[in-house]
């Protein structure tokens, strides 16, 4: 399970290290891909595969569910770690993301969000200003 912020760095060739933590849960290889606002999202390969499945069975018919299986699959890649937990982030996911020189991991239970740290520092303060209006319309949801 993933838990956590973390703070790290890109270094000038676009290697970042992932944190020992989150490292120890991922497992040799881990999948990195868009995410859903303006972050990448790394799974491990197992849950990976199990989302992927999922998006490979939306109706092909239907444009939206065309458009999340691009964003989520065709973005897709894999990633090793070498020898210091770093992996290569493509440059067309840092560019997606906007990473510059600092980033932060977010641990979210089955999977990890990696945001430029100012892009996540003012997604943060709108939601913790608006949370108690989230939590009333995701009631419904049975949290």
């Amino acid at each position: 399970m993933f838990t956590g912020e973390y703070t790290y760095s890109i270094d000038e060739k676009k290697r970042l290290a992932v944190p020992v933590k989150f490292r120890q849960l991922l497992g040799r290889k881990a999948i990195i891909t868009r995410g859903l606002d303006q972050c990448l999202f790394l799974y491990p390969a197992k849950e990976w595969l199990k989302l992927a499945q999922k998006i490979s069975k939306l109706p092909l018919a239907q444009a939206d569910a065309r458009s999340f299986a691009r964003l989520m699959l065709g973005g897709a890649m894999e990633v090793s770690f070498d020898n210091l937990g770093r992996i290569l982030i493509p440059d067309y996911l840092k560019d997606y993301a906007s990473l510059k020189k600092r980033v932060i991991f977010v641990g979210l239970f089955d999977r990890i969000e990696i945001w430029d740290e100012k892009e996540f520092q003012n997604y943060k303060k709108k939601t913790e200003l608006a949370a108690g209006d989230i939590a009333e319309r995701i009631k419904e949801l049975g949290v």
